[in-house]
């Protein structure tokens, strides 16, 4: 049986796209399709992804190592462009990671967006929290690289 280590993080990023826009990247799962993943994981599928109060996402990807990425999640409340707050458990070949609520935060900057992630939760082993942090950072560096090579307004 795994160690249980609690903690928070937060990861923040600046995107040159209107708040509509980037909020629009997690809420339409062909969208998010496009740009979702990290340098961990390859070519992750969404397998669900109901964007409403109540909702689910789930979504699954081979790891480099061969080793499966699971992300299942529910929706407990959305402010369309401006925030939602989701409950979700992350397993790496079968074994949990981690059990957490995130609340991602679209905040505009300009003629930007400034996204704020926060996590808290329960890591299942000493290496969850670090690998959670590094997916989320890679995967909001993905939505950051696909957005700009949409262009400003596309």
């Amino acid at each position: 049986m795994s160690e249980l280590f609690f903690g928070a993080f937060t990861v923040t990023r600046r995107y040159d796209a209107r708040p509509t826009r980037v909020f629009a990247a997690f809420a339409d799962r062909e969208i998010k399709q496009r740009w979702m993943g990290c340098e961990a994981v390859s070519a992750p599928v969404i397998e669900q992804l109901d964007f409403h109060v109540g909702g689910r996402e789930m979504s699954r990807g081979g790891g480099l190592d061969g080793v499966e990425h699971l992300f299942d999640g529910r929706y407990l409340d959305i402010v369309p462009d401006s925030r939602f707050v989701f409950a979700f458990v992350m397993s790496v070949g079968g074994r949990k990671i981690s059990a957490s609520l995130g609340t991602v935060e679209f905040t505009p900057d300009g003629e930007g967006t400034l996204l704020t992630f926060n996590e808290q939760g329960v890591y299942f082993g000493e290496d969850g929290w670090a690998e959670r942090e590094e997916g989320t950072a890679a995967g909001l560096d993905q939505l950051g690289a696909w957005l700009a090579s949409q262009g400003k307004e596309a």
